[in-house]
């Protein structure tokens, strides 16, 4: 039905007044609204509130900052906004499922659902990492806009619902280091045998330019660079690698993290479990995730400052990529990319979607924002 707009002084208080139904609308909570007519009856025919209450294994510990806290932001905003109907249990890595296999448990129903990064798919599921992190790819905002405005969340459903899942966007931050190396990478040839802990598409990447690359734990980093397992690693923003004290170890600090400009997380849900839901309980789960995705970029973003002061304090060697092994790198990337996109034809339609995205959003990134000069 169509709203007549007054005239006058009151416009505000019209505006605001259908921004705040909407905003009730988008929450789908049910301590606001009503479950819909064919849901459980309470006394008087008036519908009660579902009530769900969720184990949740994670693939990140809730300690590390942006890294691994958000999911508890999430969990807090929905038990809050449904007056704790809507209740999920926290299980820190390894407790229930391994972080690496959370999928695959909600899939096969072990648990109703997961908190992870869709990366850790790449064996299962060859265009999982692209929605995970990719090598010299979108700013974290373009693929929140890649996902919300463009194809992302209809190809990620499509592909996940194949398999029994339903993907939520769920938590973002921004670029990782570029690794913590024990000496120092110039040129190509010095990547050649490094032994480096190094996760999806960027760890492709270096194994093509001759590194032996490794999958390890984010709790077994410490002990394998200070006995030598490894070489160097990659894992996460300064304020979760300086908790995980690999400044100790391995002194030398890499930038840009040109692996993982973004990393996104996302809650995958057993699909039959989803369709058992109210549509207020399901708008429930994806309004919180929503609001964990822009908490959880503001976070991310906003403690690395003080982290890399402190750095400089204590003398971490801080460095940038030198120019030409950028390039190799990149190229490298590039060929890794377009070789999974040969591979596989579904991680081909999410990737030319993906960059096509990415060449319009570009006119848009290089008109619209002022650049710095370099220093």
């Amino acid at each position: 039905m169509a709203h007549e707009q007054p005239s006058g002084i009151s416009r505000r208080a019209f505006f605001f007044g259908l921004l705040f139904s909407a905003l009730l609308a988008g929450l789908g909570t049910a301590s606001l609204l009503p479950a819909p007519a064919s849901g459980p009856r309470g006394e008087g025919g008036q519908a009660s509130q579902e009530r769900l209450r969720w184990r949740l294994p994670v693939a990140f510990g809730t300690q590390l900052p942006a890294l691994g806290d958000n999911i508890l932001y999430v969990r807090d905003a929905l038990a809050g906004a449904s007056d704790g109907a809507l209740a999920l249990d926290v299980f820190e890595p390894g407790e229930i499922v391994s972080a690496f296999a959370i999928t695959e448990a909600v899939r096969e129903g072990k648990v109703p659902a997961g908190y992870t990064w869709l990366g850790y798919d790449q064996g299962r599921t060859p265009a999982a990492p692209l929605f995970g992190a990719v090598p010299f790819g979108l700013s974290p905002w373009a693929f929140m806009a890649w996902w919300f405005e463009g194809d992302g969340q209809r190809l990620a459903e499509e592909i996940y619902h194949a398999q029994g899942l339903h993907p939520i966007l769920c938590g973002l931050i921004g670029p990782e280091t570029a690794g913590w190396f024990r000496k120092p990478i110039d040129r190509p040839e010095d990547l050649a045998g490094l032994k480096i802990r190094f996760a999806g598409l960027g760890g492709k990447t270096l194994q093509a330019l001759g590194a032996s690359v490794t999958m390890i734990p984010g709790s077994d980093l410490f002990q394998a660079l200070e006995k030598g397992a490894i070489d160097a690693t990659e894992y996460s923003l300064p304020v979760v690698d300086e908790m995980l004290g690999f400044h100790r170890v391995a002194p030398i600090n890499y930038f840009p993290g040109w692996h993982q400009p973004f990393t996104a997380f996302h809650l995958v849900i057993n699909l039959d479990r989803w369709r058992t839901l109210t549509p207020p309980t399901q708008a429930a789960l994806t309004t919180a995730c929503t609001a964990g995705v822009a908490r959880n970029l503001a976070r991310s973003e906003g403690l690395q400052g003080a982290i890399l002061a402190r750095f400089e304090a204590e003398g971490v060697d801080t460095r940038q990529l030198a120019p030409a092994l950028l390039a190799t790198l990149e190229a490298a990337a590039e060929s890794v990319l377009e070789a999974e996109a040969e591979a596989n034809a579904t991680f081909a339609q999410v990737y030319e979607n993906q960059k096509a995205f990415a060449t319009r959003y570009a006119t848009w990134d290089r008109l619209a924002y002022p650049r710095s000069p370099a220093p």
